[in-house]
């Protein structure tokens, strides 16, 4: 495993930041206006609405936390912070694609990890994953160095049989 891991935060954090932010305005606009109506139910909705803002924060500060591992045990561990993630067997990967089509990564079947960011590396599977109602075929990530990450994952996939690499 790769000390320290692979890390998304630089990429993905500052436009979740920016709607944390919109969050926190529509906050205090909306909920005021509300307030003026019934105070009983503009502090309901606050309750709930910084509840929300305060879970966005938290998954925000994951990224860092929840960095994507490539495991001695041959297993990739991709994750956002602790919003998502899942774990492919190194063997699973069939290619490392940074560069696609742009509705690839928009299909049923792929597991979309840049969340609000454009993804930067797409990894297509061998076999399909059954993930809750979803078959995942291809999962998107958004790294804040890809080409490091597709240099270790690379290295790690030679060190036990081949994949697939496209451009």
């Amino acid at each position: 495993m790769i000390p320290g891991g692979h890390p998304y935060h630089r990429s993905l954090a500052p436009m979740m930041w920016v709607f944390a932010g919109l969050a926190g305005i529509e906050l205090i606009v909306v909920h005021f206006l509300v307030a003026l109506w019934d105070w009983r139910v503009a502090l309901v909705l606050s309750l709930v609405s910084l509840t929300g803002v305060v879970w966005l924060v938290r998954a925000i500060l994951s990224f860092r936390r929840l960095p994507v591992l490539i495991g001695q045990d041959r297993v990739l561990r991709l994750r956002a912070g602790h919003l998502s993630g899942i774990d492919v067997p190194l063997d699973e990967i069939a290619a490392i694609r940074s560069q696609w089509e742009s509705d690839a990564v928009k299909g049923r079947g792929v597991l979309n990890l840049a969340l609000i960011a454009y993804p930067n590396l797409l990894i297509d599977l061998r076999s399909p994953v059954q993930r809750r109602r979803r078959v995942i075929r291809s999962v998107a990530h958004r790294f804040d160095d890809p080409a490091a990450f597709r240099v270790a994952l690379e290295s790690a996939m030679d060190s036990g049989g081949q994949a697939e690499r496209t451009a």
